[in-house]
């Protein structure tokens, strides 16, 4: 049997077990009198009075992270998706997270999928992989607004996986292969293109070479005529002036007649030769004629000028 000083020991440690209260560093307390809030108990050592005042919540005030289950979203190009997250909050207000709110982190969860399925449904399947950060940022400013009645801060969001169904995947991945093959045949058009226009371009600039080749001959060669019939044309002057002085000398006007007479002469005889029917000019009798007076002319141009250089 109990005794009186075993029932007054076990009493006092009763009261003295309910007059205590120590929080740990990581909590906030709500504590409760008579059904009626309180205060907040704050980490450390508190005196309450006993089977008056109850710790009526306990809250975590670390940073908690909480994982989004995987949901089926629509994007704005009517592609659908499963998406799952992680949101990441911390009890700001004990008070508002114990009566704001039955279940802060049940409510949380709901609310960042029902955030990440508007905000999904605001992107193209493109988008949603290339502007992850801005989801995220746009899903934690929704998110924050509406749980600020409750007491609790939402301090980050993070998508972990965006999956397309398997007929999208199939058909992304045809996609990708027609766009891989269009490249391709775009870069052997693009290179087939270059090649023919390197090779009119070696075309062209042969041709240009050859026309250059073909003008400066062509200008070398006429120089070089023309240059033959400057000298030629410089012999023939400079032959005549001297003709011209011999002419002028005694006697020369006769040998001239007598030079050309001889050359006719030559050529005539040249023709009879040549010819199969033997043509003879009809004055070819004067022709004894003509050598006569020319030799007498000659004679006596001959005994004057030797008569002049006797006296």
């Amino acid at each position: 049997m109990l005794t009186a000083f075993t029932i007054f020991v076990l009493l006092f440690g009763l009261v003295l077990w309910n007059l205590m209260i120590i929080v740990p560093m990581r909590e906030a307390c709500v504590l409760e009198r008579f059904g009626n809030f309180r205060r907040v108990l704050e980490p450390g050592f508190h005196i309450v009075v006993p089977f008056l005042d109850r710790v009526a919540y306990r809250h975590e005030i670390r940073e908690q992270v909480l994982d989004i289950p995987a949901q089926s979203c629509i994007t704005r190009d009517n592609i659908q998706v499963a998406v799952d997250g992680l949101v990441y909050l911390k009890v700001m207000d004990a008070k508002k997270a114990s009566y704001g709110i039955g279940d802060y982190r049940l409510a949380s969860i709901n609310l960042a999928q029902t955030t990440m399925r508007s905000e999904i449904g605001k992107l193209t399947l493109g988008d949603t992989f290339y502007e992850r950060d801005q989801l995220n940022e746009s899903i934690v400013r929704e998110i924050d607004k509406a749980s600020d009645p409750w007491g609790i801060k939402v301090m980050r969001y993070e998508i972990k996986n965006i999956e397309p169904s398997p007929q999208v995947v199939h058909t992304l991945e045809k996609q990708m292969e027609a766009e891989r093959e269009k490249r391709a045949d775009i870069t052997l058009a693009t290179a087939g293109k270059e090649s023919k226009i390197l090779i009119s371009e070696g075309y062209r600039q042969e041709a240009i070479n050859i026309s250059e080749g073909e003008k400066q001959k062509r200008i070398n060669e006429a120089t070089g005529r023309a240059r033959e019939i400057e000298i030629l044309a410089e012999a023939s002057a400079e032959g005549l002036q001297k003709v011209a002085r011999a002419i002028e000398q005694p006697g020369g006007d006769y040998a001239v007649k007598m030079r050309l007479v001889e050359d006719f002469l030559g050529r005539m005889g040249e023709v009879l030769r040549s010819a199969d029917v033997s043509v003879l000019p009809a004055d070819l009798a004067n022709l004894k004629g003509i050598m006569t007076a020319l030799n007498s002319n000659l004679g006596q141009q001959a005994k004057l000028t030797s008569k002049g250089g006797a006296q």
